[in-house]
């Protein structure tokens, strides 16, 4: 039979055996095969990656070029496409924030850790991908977004909701754009609990494949108000090397596994110094703790992230490193460890039920 003549089950069973390199699972089962054509030995198709930050889409590319040529196919033409999907994890009786497909809470027990640096460059990385990404600051106390992110405007308001800030392609709010700058929040628990309420209900986010929220250091009335309120997709824990940070982050993570929140992994940031003259490694902070606290959790080590004065600078000038610097020791580190948040949360979503293929034609 001329392969232009093969029935769509022929098409996905050819395909059946291309499986994603992180996945681990076939591309058909998985639903990534969207459409398929067919005409003058021409094999097309349409497949649509989990995520854009997807990071082996040109193995997928040859595997499928070869399953199309061992089947007898000239050639096959392949358009890309994504759509990130919903994990679908976190508590059950949270309520959803409308059009927000993950929630991604940037924890640490401790304050000093670095937690805002990694949750802007997560934001601004996965931005960078053609991620549609939201930030929203939670610590009321010290909000940090609004300088890291180089903007200080006051946000509009439209249909009664808050419109999000811009910067370098990410949704932001912060209480920061509210407040003077030198005007300091004293409030209680209970109203700083009904802000964040106000921030997840009251703010006009759109459509958004990733949400991450920056959290403030600690286990206090923010985290528990947002577990609760909203299906937390993942944290992640952001620790240095030293065992003073770990032991903080140990009761930050426990605090997300007692509430049902899963986590993605940790961050270890300020992980080592890479002299620029030597290129000798220091471990100014100490070695191995991020991967210690990974393995005894049985989570993953989501990336180790240098200790670079670009960063700072960054940080100070509302220039993130990621896009400041994308070439640097830090961009890279941060770049990655953005590519295993998204995957992670892939993971998560492909376990849920999977939307059948769109299409399959027989052009003549």
């Amino acid at each position: 039979m001329p392969a232009t003549e093969l029935t769509k089950e022929q098409i996905l069973d050819i395909l059946r055996p291309v499986t994603d390199p992180t996945l681990g699972e076939s591309i058909v089962d998985l639903g990534m095969v969207r459409s398929t054509a067919t005409s003058d030995n021409v094999l097309a198709l349409e497949i649509e990656l989990l995520t854009p930050l997807h990071p082996h889409r040109d193995q997928i590319d040859s595997a499928v070029r070869s399953a199309a040529a061992e089947a007898g196919f000239e050639r096959a033409m392949i358009t890309w496409s994504h759509r990130v999907r919903s994990s679908g994890a976190g508590r059950s009786d949270a309520e959803p924030i409308k059009g927000v497909k993950n929630v991604i809470a940037i924890a640490s027990g401790k304050g000093g850790v670095g937690k805002s640096t990694v949750a802007v460059n997560l934001a601004v990385a996965m931005a960078k991908s053609g991620a549609a990404v939201g930030l929203l600051d939670t610590d009321v106390y010290g909000p940090s977004i609004p300088i890291m992110m180089g903007i200080s405007d006051k946000p509009m308001m439209r249909n009664n909701k808050m419109v999000p800030l811009e910067a370098h392609g990410v949704k932001l709010m912060s209480i920061g754009f509210i407040l003077e700058p030198e005007k300091a929040l004293i409030w209680r628990g209970p109203l700083v609990a009904q802000l964040i309420t106000q921030f997840l209900n009251d703010v006009d986010w759109g459509e958004l494949d990733y949400l991450i929220l920056d959290l403030p250091p600690g286990t206090g009335d923010v985290q528990l108000t947002l577990v609760q309120r909203i299906p937390i997709s993942g944290a992640v824990i952001v620790t240095t090397p030293q065992e003073v940070a770990l032991a903080d982050a140990r009761k930050g993570l426990k605090m997300f596994q007692e509430v049902k929140s899963p986590v993605l992994g940790i961050v270890e940031n300020m992980s080592f110094f890479e002299a620029p003259d030597t290129g000798t490694i220091y471990h100014i902070f100490g070695e191995g703790g991020g991967k210690r606290l990974a393995d005894e959790n049985e989570i993953a080590l989501l990336g180790q992230i240098p200790l670079e004065s670009i960063v700072r600078e960054g940080s100070d000038t509302g220039q993130p490193v990621v896009a400041a610097e994308p070439d640097s020791l830090t961009g890279k580190a941060f770049d990655a460890a953005a590519v295993s948040v998204a995957m992670r949360l892939a993971a998560d979503a492909v376990k849920k039920p999977r939307k059948p293929m769109l299409m399959f034609k027989s052009v003549r």
